[in-house]
């Protein structure tokens, strides 16, 4: 399988890019392949109005690198994980931008729209987040507005990984072992079972299965 990793933190050596590294070691060690980006090599600026910043042939105006990562990296990916800061509650504006930019090509004003909104779907979503704060809630707004994304695109969202820490490097002290999570996630990250059951979800009776007599 093949995942693309976006860590948007500015800092190329802060927590969350950090833990996106190990999870890029997980992958590697499940035999999957792994591509790795910045979100601040590839977004140079905020959605436009497409109205009027749209080529007349359909096509974005805007001349930086997400249209090359869009459509050669994150489209033909089997999974998506995303690796932001928490800041002011939130994910960072890198990465909130590169989400934005993607309406431009499904919007219907694009020509491939219809084909690329069938090559957004069926994806397995994960979360990597840092984090000053401890607080339980802290990454509530970030974890459901990346479940909504999923549950819009019909992917799978996997899970999230959290790791606390400030100062570069500092998540590595933290004594939950996030490093080590983030390395389980990445190799369980096409694996994994994940449920996300609506009323008319036909369902087994037993989550795990069991062995004779047990």
């Amino acid at each position: 399988m093949k995942a693309l990793l976006l860590s948007s933190s500015p800092r190329y050596d802060g927590n969350s890019t950090t833990l996106a590294k190990h999870v890029a070691i997980g992958l590697e060690e499940a035999g999957h392949v792994t591509e790795f980006q910045h979100t601040h090599d590839i977004v140079s600026t905020f959605l436009r109005d497409c109205r009027t910043c749209r080529h007349p042939n359909g096509e974005c105006a805007i001349t930086d690198d997400f249209r090359d990562v869009f459509f050669n990296h994150f489209l033909p990916a089997d999974g998506l994980i995303v690796a932001t800061p928490i800041y002011w509650y939130g994910m960072s504006a890198q990465l909130k931008a590169f989400f934005d930019r993607m309406f431009c090509y499904v919007a219907a004003s694009h020509p491939w729209s219809s084909e690329t909104i069938e090559r957004m779907q069926r994806k397995r979503i994960g979360l990597v987040l840092s984090s000053e704060e401890t607080f339980p809630t802290v990454s509530t707004a970030i974890t459901h507005q990346i479940q909504e994304y999923s549950r819009y695109t019909q992917s799978c969202f996997v899970g999230v990984v959290h790791g606390y820490g400030n100062a570069r490097g500092e998540v590595a002290r933290d004594p939950n072992d996030p490093m080590a999570a983030a390395k389980k996630f990445g190799r369980t990250f096409f694996d994994a079972h994940a449920t996300d059951f609506r009323i008319d979800t036909p369902r087994p009776a037993r989550v795990w299965n069991q062995e004779p007599g047990v």
